[in-house]
């Protein structure tokens, strides 16, 4: 029983320490959501993204890249975009280029793995926005879109204001009571989602042995784990998006239990398959399903796996033709991180956490959340899914992680 507590003490931990981890991410994104909504027209939208051309993706990736957001924060700053007319692939090239091309990402990959996998990032990203554009043009979902745009408009207040440009809207207080009660929305439409996510992710990484993840991969024990064949490092491909689906973190604290993986055996193609999975879990899922409705969740979940199955086999071969695959060096995992150092991470979390509450008295000051009850009420309904199993999974790992912190003062 001592170690069960133990490990519920270190379980609990491990989550908070990657939400601490994450924090500054997820301000960010949902500030830059809540500017875009605000600040940006419909019509400008239209003009700079409105059209599925190379320079509305180029500007999506753009937009993307200068986000630097977490997975959870590039949907709702994707959302936002397409509410205001953007094109649904520059949407897409946003989304996969604030979770794969920006630089925070490729530091911490550098640091836990290697530079090749800095490249296949990288070249990953691009890659996997040229499939979605490809994607898109072949099998455009016209009724999906269309069924989407009208959710957004009928579900979110337009705050398109034709009287004011976004330099009247930023020096006003009504402008920024919008952007205030815009940011508080976007906290309290995913929170759940996030407490849910995270709670697995220490859950797994405190009681889950290691092995147990290698064992889910063909070809990584023995003499094959050499030379894998063809056969072995496709299914590596397709398990990896597995794995992610059941071990969520995100697409900055996934990384260290991708290293776990390659030390473990596991191919260049599963690792990066593995790493590119953080759009594709039921977090996500579930996300994209409360904008869009879950016929469009579901297209831009087949579109994303199919195209990251299909990107990371692509690079795996390119890498073994070059005979640049890495070899495994390090032995760093997720249970041995220090999520609390003091680093930039610290100090930007600091600092979003002064954003947050100035946005959030903002909010409180104009006492805008009524209208929001209201919304949230109408995305629930929407969602017929499971929703007292949610409700329970949710009061159940707010339970968890509280015990779990407080256990030490309980026991003494």
């Amino acid at each position: 029983m001592k170690i069960f507590f133990e490990l519920w003490h270190h379980a609990s931990m491990i989550s908070l320490g990657l939400f601490w981890m994450a924090l500054w991410a997820f301000a960010l994104g949902y500030f830059v959501s809540s500017l875009i909504q605000v600040l940006v027209t419909k019509q400008r939208m239209q003009r700079m993204m409105g059209i599925a051309g190379p320079k509305s993706m180029i500007l999506g990736a753009f937009f993307g890249f200068v986000s630097s957001s977490c997975s959870f924060a590039a949907l709702s700053t994707t959302r936002a975009l397409f509410q205001k007319g953007a094109g649904l692939a520059p949407a897409m090239a946003f989304m996969l280029a604030s979770t794969n091309l920006v630089i925070e990402l490729g530091i911490i990959i550098a640091l836990f793995l290697s530079w090749q996998f800095v490249v296949g990032e990288y070249l990953g990203g691009i890659l996997l926005i040229l499939f979605a554009w490809l994607f898109i043009r072949f099998f455009y979902p016209n009724t999906l879109i269309q069924n989407a745009r009208e959710k957004l408009d009928s579900e979110h207040t337009s705050t398109d204001n034709k009287g004011e440009d976004w330099k009247e809207k930023v020096s006003s207080w009504s402008g920024w009571s919008e952007i205030g009660t815009t940011y508080v929305m976007e906290w309290q439409m995913v929170w759940k989602d996030v407490l849910i996510g995270f709670t697995i992710a220490g859950i797994i990484a405190a009681f889950v042995p290691d092995t147990f993840f290698t064992h889910l991969f063909i070809g990584t024990g023995g003499s094959q784990a050499e030379n894998p064949s063809f056969g072995a490092i496709f299914f590596q491909a397709l398990i990896g998006p597995v794995v992610a689906f059941f071990t969520f973190i995100g697409s900055m604290g996934n990384i260290p239990l991708a290293a776990l993986l390659y030390d473990n055996g596991v191919s260049f193609a599963g690792v990066m398959a593995f790493i590119f999975s953080d759009l594709v879990v039921f977090p996500v899922l579930r996300i994209n399903a409360k904008y869009y409705g879950w016929k469009m969740a579901f297209y831009i979940l087949a579109m994303l796996l199919s195209g990251l199955i299909i990107v990371s086999l692509l690079l795996h071969y390119s890498l073994a033709g070059l005979n640049i695959l890495p070899h495994p060096t390090g032995t760093d995992t997720l249970v041995n991180r220090n999520h609390f150092a003091i680093n930039y991470g610290f100090y930007l979390n600091i600092l979003f956490l002064g954003i947050s509450a100035f946005l959030s008295w903002i909010w409180w000051s104009t006492k805008k959340n009524t209208d929001y009850k209201h919304h949230e009420h109408k995305e629930h309904d929407a969602i017929q899914i499971s929703t007292y199993i949610f409700k329970f999974s949710v009061f159940a790992a707010f339970i968890w992680i509280v015990g779990g912190i407080s256990l030490p003062i309980i026991i003494l």
